[in-house]
């Protein structure tokens, strides 16, 4: 009972969040901000959004690919179909409840290919691992790329509310003071923090890591290459419909292929901070783009057109594929 009650907050939260959002910025928009963001919306060429649906669908399934092999070690050879059915279920029911979808597209592959839950559940674990990951480089990478640009803004917005700000070798010394203390301190107290239970789910989580990737390796030399490939694939698109988007507009098609990373950073912390990227996921895109001196009207139309053409995806192939599985199990259920 607590678990349902503890889902349930959790879905109110962060629907709550992507609603304030939505309020918040219509809230500060006068009447001819709202129509000038209008105006962009009908001035956007409308082929390249379709595009980005082609995209997010093709990164879709490529996602599907790639979880398939990871049956191949426990035995089982889902089908492609049931496999790409199961994950697009997985977006669709994310836009309804937190994490729904993970336990979805399980259920959806013991219903199809009659595979126990726990053994999906295993994939996914390690799926979540690798995008993790992925999603850690792809920072660091887009970080290291937009250095100079991402590091004027934030130390200008940064300056605009505190007098003064350290400079950058200070905040560098800080940073490697702090790594090195962090493992001192864990040499000296790691086994009385194991007593704690937020630090035995942090190294958890990190073992968790470890053994992700070890699981890869035991597909084998060809396997591992070809799922690591995947995997490239997979956060190239994402990143590459960001780009697609930028060519909608007049105002952003001229930006370099290195925004699209911005944009793909800044919307996944808009994914992860409200329920389906619902309001936040715009905003922050926007927030990407004024990096590049793009204005409000524009910068949220994008985002608008971003976030929705990838939602209208998962929402009409979802629903698809929900009738199809559930029409699967009552003619099973029937034999």
């Amino acid at each position: 009972m607590r678990k349902h009650i503890g889902d349930i907050l959790k879905f109110i939260i962060f629907l709550g969040i992507g609603i304030f959002f939505i309020y918040w910025f219509l809230l500060k928009l006068d009447a001819d901000q709202k129509e000038a963001i209008w105006q962009s919306f009908l001035s956007a060429r409308w082929g390249w959004v379709v595009a980005v649906m082609c995209i997010s669908l093709l990164a879709h399934f490529v996602r599907a690919l790639r979880w398939r092999m990871l049956f191949k070690p426990l035995d089982h050879n889902p089908t492609l179909n049931n496999t790409f059915g199961a994950v697009m279920v997985t977006y669709l029911a994310n836009l309804a409840f937190p994490r729904l979808g993970e336990v979805m597209r399980c259920a959806m592959l013991r219903t199809s290919e009659k595979i126990p839950m726990e053994k999906s559940l295993g994939t996914v674990v390690t799926e979540r691992i690798i995008d993790m990951m992925m999603f850690a480089l792809i920072l660091l990478f887009g970080f290291l790329l937009m250095f100079s640009s991402v590091k004027d803004f934030i130390y200008d917005s940064l300056s605009q509310k505190f007098s003064s700000l350290p400079t950058l070798a200070t905040l560098a010394i800080i940073a490697v003071v702090l790594f090195l203390a962090l493992i001192v301190a864990y040499k000296l107290f790691h086994e009385k923090m194991m007593r704690f239970g937020f630090y035995r789910k942090a190294v958890d989580l990190i073992r968790g890591c470890v053994d992700g990737i070890k699981s890869i390796l035991h597909l084998g030399p060809k396997a591992t290459l070809l799922f690591a490939l995947y995997s490239l694939i997979i956060y190239f698109l994402y990143i590459a419909g960001g780009w697609v988007i930028l060519q909608a507009f007049a105002d952003t098609q001229g930006l370099p292929f290195a925004a699209a990373f911005v944009i793909y950073i800044f919307g996944t912390v808009g994914m992860m901070i409200s329920q389906g990227g619902l309001g936040a996921y715009p905003v922050l895109v926007w927030q990407a783009l004024a990096i590049y001196g793009i204005g409000e009207s524009t910068g949220l139309a994008c985002g608008w057109l971003l976030w929705g053409a990838q939602q209208a995806i998962a929402i009409v192939i979802g629903l698809a594929y929900l009738v199809y599985f559930s029409l699967l199990k009552k003619k099973t259920t029937e034999i």
